[in-house]
């Protein structure tokens, strides 16, 4: 009799005919309840979409509106095998280097001097390119400067389509990173790029030629104003061909930006605007 009382019991707590109460309340209560969570979470979804709303509004859509402080660029180079920043191959087996041949091939494209003359300007060299807004009217979108292909002469890949590797003079291609808004160089003096080896290896780097001369990013391609203010920007490039470096061993090198406003290496980060890889010709059968 106990179980059939209990059951009773929770048959009526469930549904209750007499007051017609489900789970011990009646349709109204629900209701009120159902009416509450509603309304709640209708305001919270308002609350959200008007926050939203609200820091929307304190954006540009083409320059960020909180930016690091970045002091000094990355740079990085093609061709680039992998992660370890290698370049080997030896002179005598073209399936060792035309792959690095291949790389440059594809990332000088967008140089083509036909390509550049279609899309980008003919600018003041020597001096910045501002490009400057209008109190809230917007200068966009904001032209670009010719880099052309031939600027880079011997690394262009134009007289010599294996850009030196199968001479054992091999060409690399250095850029900068982007950063929104940098001016590297005061005074009128364009930032440069050095290469050298390590300690180590001091003997066996030998010469080299840099393009354009001087190994310097020209001033007319800064400051950079972001990808969709900037649709066309053609990053400058330094190339650096390697004449007599020693073969058949390691050799370690670094290059690195020279700009008057511009320091190398920091706390944070050492290898900030500088940029190690190795290099091994080897020229045994």
């Amino acid at each position: 009799m106990a179980k059939d009382g209990e059951k009773s019991e929770w048959k009526e707590f469930i549904w209750n005919p007499r007051t017609r109460e489900f789970l011990g309340r009646t349709a109204s209560s629900w209701g009120l309840i159902l009416l509450f969570y509603v309304v709640f979470y209708i305001f919270l979804a308002g609350l959200f979409t008007l926050t939203m709303y609200v820091m929307l509004q304190t954006l540009d859509d083409h320059k960020p509106t909180w930016q690091d402080r970045l002091t000094t660029p990355g740079m990085v180079i093609r061709p680039k095998a992998d992660e370890t920043y290698e370049i080997v191959y030896n002179i005598h087996k073209t399936e060792s280097w035309d792959m690095y041949t291949e790389t440059l091939d594809k990332f000088l494209t967008p140089y083509n001097n036909s390509i550049q003359a279609q899309k980008n300007d003919e600018c003041t060299p020597d001096q910045y390119f501002k490009q400057d807004d209008s109190g809230d009217v917007k200068n966009n979108p904001k032209r670009s400067c010719q880099f052309n292909r031939t600027i880079l002469e011997d690394c262009s890949g134009i007289e010599d389509r294996y850009y030196g590797y199968q001479s054992g003079k091999p060409c690399i291609i250095i850029k900068l990173n982007r950063v929104i808004g940098m001016l590297p160089g005061k005074n009128g003096q364009a930032p440069y790029v050095t290469c050298g080896a390590k300690t180590d290896d001091a003997d066996k780097i030998g010469e080299l030629m840099y393009f354009p001369p001087n190994g310097s990013f020209n001033l007319m391609y800064y400051p950079y104003y972001g990808k969709k203010a900037q649709v066309n920007y053609s990053q400058p490039l330094v190339a650096v061909k390697f004449l007599n470096i020693t073969v058949n061993q390691d050799v370690n090198i670094e290059c690195k930006i020279n700009a008057n406003n511009i320091p190398t290496g920091s706390e944070r980060d050492k290898f900030a605007g500088r940029v190690s890889f190795k290099l091994r010709i080897n020229t045994n059968n």
